[in-house]
């Protein structure tokens, strides 16, 4: 179960709850993050380098004097966001953000999952 999305100028990274999912436009691109908690995220958006979710470390907001504003995302500012140790990223300037935020995480044992937990009867 999710919040309503909503449309928002910022979203500072250490706000959000683990997945909750960030659906954000550039002026050339469309993105969409989901934050993992703290300043890693999974994003996919970029043909050449995500084209499927990727997991990636938000670096923040860069304004128009080159600044890095930590942990921010800014509309009229572009992100950066790292995907490996070589690689950074800068988008062009954000012009949406809309934020769709889970009311509650529930987290299940990975073997619950598998299909493999013992169920007592």
């Amino acid at each position: 179960m999710t919040t309503p999305c909503e449309a928002l100028g910022s979203v500072n990274l250490k706000s959000l709850m683990a997945g909750s999912l960030i659906d954000l436009e550039t002026k050339s691109r469309h993105y969409w993050i989901e934050c993992l908690g703290g300043d890693t995220i999974r994003i996919s958006g970029h043909p050449d380098h995500c084209p499927r979710p990727v997991s990636a470390q938000l670096k923040g907001s860069i304004n128009e004097h080159g600044a890095l504003e930590l942990g921010l995302i800014k509309r009229g500012m572009r992100i950066m966001f790292r995907l490996n140790e070589h690689l950074s990223l800068t988008t062009s300037t954000v012009v949406s953000i809309h934020l769709d935020q889970p009311n509650s995480v529930q987290r299940y044992p990975e073997d619950l999952l598998s299909g493999s937990y013992p169920i007592q009867y």
